[in-house]
């Protein structure tokens, strides 16, 4: 395949990656938003330092919705492991999301991203017995998995032993997350977390 084959590919033959735009400069390396026609990697980058920045931000997505199962156990469950209904999951949210918005799902999953990534953290240092809490910054790599995640446990949360579809929360999410809405649980959570570094400076 070519290059300018490449770049027309659509995400699930709808979504174009051409206008997404990644405004946070701080996660341009971190964010993949490569064009892909199916976003499975099989594990390629399973056992190598470092290179989930080079998978593509919407199985990166797909992989966090895996650990969807008992509420405080990860990888078990109904969804342990399960990629293709997390991929399905993934694709309804995104035209959810582009039937109540009207804009490309990409870039609202992109701006939830950027807003929901926290810029700093706390570590515990110790100092002759006595264990203190001090704020450091987080790197972009982290700061996209932290972002994943908590969307992610907003969406356990909102669903688990509920009647709700987790497509419409999912959707719900990215969309309050993009507009950086205090109604989204990862922007509470960036926040939170945050508001605990700035009293450990």
């Amino acid at each position: 395949m070519s290059k300018s084959e490449a770049s027309n590919l659509l995400l699930f033959g709808k979504w174009s990656f051409k206008d997404v735009k990644v405004e946070d400069i701080t996660l341009k390396t971190a964010i993949n938003i490569n064009p892909t026609l199916l976003p499975h990697s099989f594990g390629r980058h399973a056992n190598q330092k470092f290179a989930k920045s080079k998978t593509n931000i919407v199985e990166r997505l797909a992989n966090v919705l895996m650990h969807f199962g008992k509420k405080y156990a990860k990888n078990t469950g109904r969804m342990g492991g399960k990629k293709y209904n997390s991929l399905k999951i993934v694709r309804s949210a995104l035209e959810i999301i582009h039937l109540k918005t009207g804009q490309n799902p990409l870039q609202v999953l992109i701006k939830a991203i950027e807003n929901s990534a926290p810029n700093e953290d706390t570590t515990r240092l110790m100092y002759g017995g006595v264990v203190y809490h001090v704020a450091v910054d987080i790197s972009p790599q982290r700061r996209v998995d932290l972002a994943l995640r908590f969307i992610s446990e907003g969406v356990r949360e909102a669903t688990f032993n509920k009647t709700t579809s987790i497509e419409e929360v999912l959707a719900d999410e990215l969309i309050l997350a993009a507009n950086n809405d205090q109604n989204s649980y990862a922007v509470k959570k960036k926040n939170e977390q945050e508001r605990i570094a700035m009293s450990s400076r």
